[in-house]
């Protein structure tokens, strides 16, 4: 399998959510239940993704659906498609006996920074959104 060394050592830029966002967004629990998803992927726990499929479905259902109107924007739901994508993508391969090493590291960073844009476009909007209400 792939541990957290392994995944320490992926290229990518990680953003995580401003403060301000955080408040936003905070009773949106699918979210937090993808960005828990997230953080195990980052120490190697791919335990989530093991036979997993209906739960998989509802969750990313339910997070499209449950976007807050604060961050509702297609740029968001854009970000938010491309998550969907790589998770089933990370999914499917994590469940094959076949998968490499390698193949599996390429998608994990793949998901990885597709929830990276994601959070970095959340907060441009809410930096943006604040900065509209802020002038005079």
């Amino acid at each position: 399998g792939v541990s957290e060394k392994d995944i320490e050592e992926l290229d990518y830029i990680d953003y995580a959510l401003d403060q301000k966002t955080e408040a936003i967004i905070q009773d949106w629990t699918e979210y937090l239940q993808i960005q828990d998803v997230v953080n195990n992927v980052k120490i190697g726990d791919l335990s989530f993704f093991n036979d997993n499929e209906k739960a998989i479905k509802l969750l990313l259902k339910e997070l499209k659906a449950n976007i807050p109107e604060a961050v509702k924007a297609t740029s968001i739901e854009a970000r938010l498609l491309v998550v969907e994508t790589k998770l089933y993508k990370l999914e499917s391969l994590s469940n094959l006996s076949t998968t490499g090493k390698k193949e599996l590291l390429t998608t994990i960073e793949e998901f990885l920074v597709a929830f990276s844009n994601l959070n970095l476009q959340i907060n441009k909007k809410v930096e943006f959104d604040t900065r509209i209400i802020e002038r005079p």
